[in-house]
Formats: C-alpha cells, structure tokens, sequence
C-alpha cells in the first residue's frame, strides 16, 4: 500500500517549524498514522521477501533488479489516471475499495508461496499487481491529508509522515529477515496480506467533513488528465521541483535495486543481513527525518537536496567497496538519511506549488517521475551489473548523482512556498442571454485593455504571467493582441474546451492569480476590461 506522506503547507512554510510531533494532536491523524505504519511495514516485509526470494530462484543481476522494476513500473504506468481519479471521486470510498483489492492480492501471492508455486515470472506479475494498486492508491493518500489536520500544521504532517514511512522501513524489512529464519519464506506474504486490515479499519471508521462541494458536475476522467497535464505544463514551480526529482531518483535507484545482490553475493550473507540492511536504510532516515527541521533552517531547500544527492554518492560507493556487514550497514545509514532529506523536502516542493483543486493530479505526476526514473534506473544499473561488476554500477551511480548536483542547480525548489493558492472566486458570473449547455464549446472569452501608452513595456510582462495562469486554469490556447489602430487598446483571448470548463475557471482562479489580474490595472488603465464570452455557434 501506499501512505499519506505529504500535503500543501502554509505559505510561510519556508521558515515555519516542522516536528513531526505536531500532527499528532490531532486524533484522526494519529489512527490513519499507526495503521498506515502497520500496512507499511507488511509492505517492506513483503518487498524484503520478494527480492530475497528472487535471488533463490534466479541469480542474475538483471533478473533480481526485475523486481524493483516491477514494483515501481506499475507508479510510472497508473499513477496519471489515478491522481484525475482522486480530483473527482470521493477520496475515502476510493481508497478502501483500493485497499480491499490489494488485501486480496497479497493474499493470493502468499497462499502460491506456501505451496511452492512461485516461479521468477509469478512473482515478478504479483509484485507488479501490487505496484498497480499502490499507484492507484499513492495521489489520494497523499491529497487526504488536508483533511486529517489543518492548514498551519501540515508541513508537520509531512515530516511525520516522512517518520512514519521510515519506521516500517527500519521495522519490516528487519522483521521479514528474521520471519523467513524462523518460519519460512511464506510468512512475510502472509503478513503483508494480514496487515492492509489495519488501514482499512481506519478508513471505515474515518468519517471526514462533508465537502461544500463545487456544485458542478465533476470532471470527466480523460478530460482531467488532460487538464492536469496542461497545469503541469504551465506550473514552472512544479516543473523545476520534477526535474530535480529526476535528476536525484534516477541515480539513487541503484542502490534499491542492487542491495540483495550486495547482501548475498559481495557481502556474503543470508536473508538476515539483507533485512538488516534495509533497515538500515529505515533507521537513517528517521534520523535524518529528526533533524530536517534545523537542517533546512541552515541550508535551506535547494542545498539541503544537493548535500542528500552528495551523501547518496557517498552511499553508493561504500556500498560498491562494501564486503563486510559493518561497511554494508554504515553505507545504508547514510543512504537512509540522505533519501529522507531529499524526499520531504521534494515533497514539499511538489505541494506548495499546486492548489487544492488540481493537487492529486500534480501528485500523481511527481509520482510517475519519481517511479519512472526508478524504473529506467533499475533496470540501467542491473545490466550494468551483469556487463561489468556489483562495485562498477555502484561507482558510475554514484558519479551520475553529483552531475545531476550541478546540472540541476538553476532549477530551484519551493518556489511557490510563500503563493497563496486559495481560491480567490472573485470573477463575476457571467451574464447570458443564450442557451449555453454544459458541453456546448468550444468557448473563446475576450478581455479588453485600455493602457496608457507609456505603460506599455511594462503591461506585457505582466499579462504574459496572466497567460500562463489562464493555461494553467485550463485555457487551451492563449494570446495577447495589439490594435495597430489605436494606442493602448489591447485584447487578451483565450480558449477553454466547454462552457462547463469555463464554469470550473472561474472556481480554480487564487488569490495569487487575483494579485496579478488587479497589477494590471496599475498600468495606467484607462477603463475597466472589458469581458466578452463567445461559444461556437452551431446550427441546430
């Protein structure tokens, strides 16, 4: 399953204090917290078992990454679809229906288990069925949680959140090394199937605040992923923090995909060892989840991601010289802290720059980058495991890490941290004297300037930025144009696919937008704008 692990912050998040042990005043947080910790850690007891099991039934580099593949591959495939879903359905009912069939899953793949069934392919189809339902599952875990706790405390949410992820990440791939000693290598399955009740019993008994709702009909699922892919298109906040997730994700996907080989072949150990180092991994990242707060103080975003990436370098190639227990533990540490410093504060990233109505579509395309570079990077640094050695990927991924530092660097995170993207609802509705129906569109909406002459150098800038929001909103095509006959007189026009979409403009507009359109007015303007609303006309 998947976990609730970030949401939108307070716009003075940059400096606002974020210890995890804030959310936790909150009951309803604090149930969908534990439980969600309990799935987890059947999640990475089974992730433990299912890569350890894998180097039992084949022994190629390749092969063993497959699994990392197929766990990741389903977030890059569904998660699009899944983050329109969470902007349009109800979230809750979605997410026990999601969680029922995962139950189910794992249950299957632990009854083959038992009976010595699996071969590299069922287990590779399992795992990547799980993936499925986890990329289905991961937008809206991620978009409840300003449900669970106010507004000023969810930079707190995402930190403890962040705590509890690595929990079971420190908890169960240790567990599952010690369940597979002591009672074979069916009852990690077993416990992942047997640990999805916990969430779901929080979920049935959740019972969130009816939503005023927007009194629309709600978006059809192909034109909000259409939409939400012109948001992300037009966010430049939100591009900058996903091409830093990719440069970062890409290079430290190796050491997840090459961590059983290195436990069994390298280091010479048994499911044990493998288990302790995952968790490893975990108990770094709570650490570094501790100390977040006063790092980002002293660092701030971007140097704070930078310093993760040269740490996970650092993991990297401890690891690729790693033949004993103890260097294999100290470079997972580091791994675990570095990873937990740079996946929150991406995180948070991702969050201030969306509003509430688009955020599980935004979500859900940091999650397909963050899985898709998973994804390419294991199945990268597999094959460079079987052409060259173990240690030769691990050092090249660790090289391609610190060249993504450099990169990357004039993309900036948190940009949008001090954005006020409440909805403003401050355009007028407009006045008809026509049948406009729902689906009836295209329609081109027209707004007239009047600015004084001199103001013009200044003007432009300004509407182009208005432009961009009108996209972001979900115009289709945007344009400026200048009277050649008069001084001054400028029409700005855009496009929207439906009057209904039109409609759902009017309600995504902010009070960041709203500061930009009321700028405009200080050029000089000579008159109001002027607002004109035309639908394609159809014979009837």
């Amino acid at each position: 399953m998947s976990s609730p692990n970030e949401s939108r912050a307070s716009p003075d998040l940059k400096t606002a204090p974020t210890s995890p042990w804030v959310a936790f005043r909150y009951k309803t947080f604090t149930v969908v917290w534990i439980a969600t910790v309990v799935a987890n850690v059947g999640t990475w007891m089974y992730n433990a078992a299912s890569g350890w099991l894998m180097t039992s039934l084949a022994a190629d580099p390749l092969t063993v990454s497959l699994v990392q593949v197929a766990s990741s591959l389903p977030m890059f495939l569904f998660a699009l679809p899944a983050g329109a879903l969470a902007d349009t359905v109800d979230k809750r009912r979605f997410l026990i229906g999601c969680e029922i069939a995962l139950t189910l899953v794992a249950g299957a793949s632990a009854v083959l288990v038992e009976m010595n069934l699996v071969t590299p392919t069922v287990l590779l189809v399992f795992t990547f069925l799980l993936g499925v339902g986890a990329a289905f599952t991961a937008p809206a875990w991620q978009s409840v949680v300003p449900q669970l706790v106010p507004k000023k405390d969810l930079a707190a949410a995402v930190a403890s959140n962040g705590v509890g992820v690595n929990i079971s990440r420190a908890i169960g791939p240790a567990l599952g090394g010690v369940v597979i000693g002591a009672l074979g290598i069916a009852a990690p399955f077993w416990f992942n199937a047997l640990s999805n009740f916990a969430v779901i019993g929080a979920l049935l008994w959740w019972q969130p605040a009816a939503s005023p709702g927007s009194g629309l009909p709600p978006e059809r699922l192909g034109g909000a992923m259409v939409i939400g892919f012109r948001h992300v298109r037009y966010n430049p906040n939100l591009r900058a923090t996903l091409v830093r997730a990719v440069a970062f994700f890409f290079f430290a996907s190796a050491y997840w995909a090459l961590l059983p080989l290195v436990a069994r072949n390298q280091i010479a150990g048994g499911p044990e060892l493998y288990g302790v180092l995952l968790g490893a991994i975990g108990v770094g990242a709570v650490v570094g989840a501790f100390t977040l707060s006063w790092m980002k103080t002293w660092l701030g975003p971007d140097r704070l991601v930078a310093a993760g990436t040269a740490g996970t370098a650092l993991s990297l190639v401890l690891l690729g010289v790693a033949h004993q227990p103890g260097m294999g533990i100290a470079a997972c540490l580091v791994a675990g802290m570095s990873w937990i410093a740079v996946l929150a504060t991406i995180n948070v990233s991702v969050q201030v720059s969306l509003p509430d109505w688009v955020r599980g579509r935004g979500l859900a395309m940091f999650v397909t980058v963050f899985f898709g570079a998973m994804t390419a990077g294991s199945a990268l640094w597999g094959q460079l495991a079987s052409g060259l050695s173990l240690p030769e990927a691990h050092f090249i991924a660790a090289a391609g890490a610190i060249a993504g530092i450099l990169l990357t660097w004039p993309w900036k995170l948190q940009g949008g941290a001090s954005i006020d993207l409440a909805p403003s609802m401050h355009w007028p509705a407009p006045i008809l004297n026509i049948e406009a129906e729902a689906d009836r569109g295209p329609v081109l909406v027209t707004v007239e300037y009047l600015i004084a002459p001199d103001k013009r150098e200044a003007f432009l800038p300004a509407v182009m930025a208005l432009g961009l929001q009108r996209r972001r909103d979900g115009a289709y095509a945007w344009d400026i144009f200048e009277d050649a006959a008069q001084s001054g007189r400028f029409v700005e026009t855009f496009m929207v696919a439906s009057w209904l979409e039109h409609l759902r403009q009017h309600q995504r507009v902010t009070n960041a937008d709203r500061v930009v359109q009321d700028a405009i007015l200080e050029f000089g303007a000579m008159a109001e704008p002027k607002v004109t609303h035309l639908i394609a006309a159809r014979r009837e």
